[in-house]
């Protein structure tokens, strides 16, 4: 008479089971990352808005209204403010993790850096022509588009590409030294060009690294917890963008 298999439920789950196991928990994780995220990217996205919203209101109505443009420009030492301002909130975002990463401060440090900057490129924008000033937002809105557009399609990975973005920023540097040498002794257009055009090309390469570090697809990624810092290197990679057009394209009020 044969005997049947007796069963044990104590008996530990077989290799096949186990693997299956920790497949579905991976599965299960890689969902929630994915969700955490989409989450941070609308997050930072949502906030990038806003910003640029406000500093083109700004730069509007510094450019447009002729008795605010004339006090502004009568009145440097509010740029002065302004400047102080925005270096000081940067140095505090930048430099202080726990900080930027507090509510409700962070909001209160990001909102006073983006009303400095604001100010600060209306200020700018006043002293160039109405013309010039739309033209370079139109052209700054096209090639934030573009980037943004290939940083989610492209599989070229930009991340991976610091020391061209670090060779730029030496260029950078070496323009900046030269043009404050010669500028005592007269102003050199073509030397400013350069340095301006070097500095959209660089901004533009840094617009596209910052995206892909939001993104997260590529070999290195920003924490959804520093949504902050993401939205503050997105902005000023606009902004410093949009300051070096206006300096290749812009031309001066009569």
């Amino acid at each position: 008479m044969k005997k049947g298999k007796v069963s044990n439920d104590n008996e530990p789950p077989s290799y096949q089971e186990a693997t299956a196991g920790y497949a579905e928990m991976e599965a299960q994780f890689a969902w929630d990352d994915k969700t955490i995220r989409r989450t941070f990217i609308r997050k930072v996205y949502a906030i990038l808005m806003v910003q640029l919203f406000v500093t083109v209101g700004v730069v509007g109505l510094f450019t447009f209204c002729e008795p605010v443009r004339f006090f502004i420009q009568t009145n440097p030492g509010l740029y002065s403010a302004s400047y102080l301002m925005f270096f000081a909130t940067y140095i505090a975002l930048s430099c202080c993790g726990d900080l930027r990463r507090q509510f409700p401060w962070n909001i209160i440090l990001l909102v006073l850096f983006t009303l400095s900057m604001a100010f600060m490129m209306g200020f700018l924008s006043s002293f160039y022509n109405t013309k010039s000033v739309v033209l370079c937002l139109g052209i700054t809105a096209l090639v934030c588009l573009s980037v943004t557009i290939f940083s989610f399609q492209s599989k070229i990975d930009v991340t991976s590409c610091q020391g061209v973005l670090f060779s730029l920023c030496m260029v950078m540097l070496i323009c900046a030294i030269a043009i404050s040498v010669v500028v005592p002794f007269g102003y050199v257009p073509w030397l400013h060009a350069t340095y301006a055009v070097i500095g959209a090309i660089l901004f533009t390469l840094f617009l596209a690294f910052d995206t892909q570090m939001l993104l997260g697809n590529k070999r290195y990624a920003i924490s959804p917890e520093e949504y902050i810092f993401a939205t503050l290197s997105l902005y000023l990679d606009i902004i410093y963008l949009f300051s070096f057009l206006l300096q290749i394209m812009g031309e001066g009020r009569e």
